[in-house]
């Protein structure tokens, strides 16, 4: 998603969000991928805790690199990083509604429609695609 965006943020340093976005599920390597609405501190810990060692298992130069992207990922201070958190939500959402309802957990109907809306807000953007994927949502939960 973040490559298709190149021509829509060309202020950004698209490759950047790109890394962003291909080492941020890294840690679900050792954990598995947990739902966000399940996913306790514990599992967080845990899973950060074997993502640091490995981390720091790789060459000096990469291990920099890869704990810069975190840094920068986890602060959300700049917009690459905003950015990439905001794909990686709307991600979530799309999926969601590319899924029968019935596989869809009884929060997941409040949470397609409110999620993100919050991260995306940085940009006009992001938001009208937020408030498509919504339009999306609402759809499918008339039409099922």
């Amino acid at each position: 998603m973040a490559f298709l965006l190149r021509h829509e943020f060309p202020e950004l340093d698209i490759d950047k969000v790109v890394d962003m976005c291909l080492i941020h599920d890294l840690g679900e390597c050792f954990t598995g991928d947990i739902p966000t609405f399940v996913k306790t501190d514990d599992d967080r810990e845990v899973e950060d805790s074997l993502l640091n060692r490995w981390v720091q298992s790789l060459p000096e130069e990469i291990s920099k690199d890869i704990a810069e992207l975190y840094k920068e990922m986890d602060a959300q201070e700049t917009k690459e990083a905003k950015l990439y958190k905001s794909l990686d939500k709307l991600e979530a959402l799309i999926q969601h509604n590319e899924s029968p309802l019935d596989t869809w957990a009884e929060n997941e109907y409040e949470l397609n429609k409110t999620y993100a809306f919050d991260t995306v807000a940085f940009s006009d953007w992001l938001t009208e695609l937020r408030k498509a994927v919504l339009d999306d949502t609402l759809k499918k939960i008339d039409e099922g």
